[in-house]
């Protein structure tokens, strides 16, 4: 089953079930070097935050019992969740690469004029 539109952003604050410490998320679809095995999240405890790969805990969203805080989500989250559930839906890189859209163009928008060089002694433009 492809659970990731559940997932939550990083930065998110859980407590998992049977959990006595809170723990944030700091990434998602996580996979454990030693074990090959995939996860939805790795965490780190709450205040301390990263005190070394031993405070460092992977897990699933199934394994959540509260949401205390839920991380920033913007356009840019929201994309990268889109290219990942096609990603988990087994469309190609192609298929994946037709989800991420250009940015539009600030009409308003100019370019900044180069800045002209400047005498290290003076400060003064050299022109």
């Amino acid at each position: 089953m492809n659970n990731v539109k559940e997932l939550l952003p990083i930065g998110s604050v859980i407590v998992l079930k049977e959990g006595t410490k809170k723990l944030m998320i700091f990434g998602l679809k996580q996979r454990d070097a030693d074990t090959d095995v995939e996860y939805d999240y790795i965490g780190v405890i709450y205040p301390e935050g990263n005190i070394g790969t031993g405070g460092q805990f992977f897990f699933n969203h199934r394994d959540i019992e509260e949401v205390f805080f839920t991380g920033y989500k913007d356009e840019e989250h929201e994309n990268f969740i889109d290219r990942l559930y096609a990603y988990y839906e087994g469309e190609t890189i192609s298929e994946i690469e037709k989800l991420e859209e250009m940015p539009e163009v600030d009409e308003d928008f100019q370019e900044y004029e180069e800045m002209p060089e400047t005498d290290e002694n003076t400060g003064e433009n050299k022109e």
